[in-house]
């Protein structure tokens, strides 16, 4: 499996997406981030933590889960028993720009999903997309308005990310299936 991103890769696309995130906000004052279980928690907080180390704010942070957005809920791919877990948004989304980080962009529809349950904890000014890996095959109009790295991939492959917060170790690999 060909690491296509070591820890340090990965570091340095969350800090340039945090810088690109004041950039493009000028500042981070009225900013929250919010992750996708599971991975993009764990990089919602590194982005939060860069954000932090270059403005000086603390931005909020909160963990979003969609398993019951999801519109392959009943295929076998989530199962008929799906693992439902906490979101955790401690804080107000109503007129804040939300910052919704996830890990991989393939075709969209974890992204839509992601938007439908936001939008049920209230009425976000803007919600701005962060994804460390986008692969393309888009199924629905979504584009990611940072990415630490586009890896063009087949439909036969596979985009696993680990990191240590889960996994152990930090990298992004591809392989085929089988």
């Amino acid at each position: 499996m060909p690491v296509v991103m070591d820890a340090d890769r990965i570091s340095r696309a969350l800090v340039r997406i945090a810088h690109e995130i004041v950039e493009r906000n000028r500042g981070v004052e009225n900013l929250a981030i919010v992750g996708v279980r599971s991975r993009g928690v764990p990089l919602a907080r590194r982005i939060a933590a860069a954000l932090k180390a270059i403005s000086g704010d603390d931005v909020p942070v909160g963990a979003l889960d969609i398993t019951l957005y999801r519109d392959d809920l009943m295929r076998q791919t989530v199962g008929p028993q799906p693992l439902v877990r906490r979101t955790e948004i401690p804080f107000s989304l109503d007129d804040r720009v939300i910052v919704l980080v996830d890990d991989v962009l393939y075709t969209g529809r974890t992204t839509r999903a992601a938007l439908d349950a936001l939008i049920d904890f209230g009425r976000p000014k803007a919600i701005q997309l962060v994804v460390l890996v986008d692969r393309g095959h888009r199924e629905l109009p979504i584009k990611a308005d940072y990415v630490g790295k586009n890896i063009p991939t087949s439909r036969r492959e596979n985009v696993h990310v680990r990191l240590s917060d889960i996994d152990g170790t930090d990298e992004v690999s591809v392989d085929s299936e089988a």
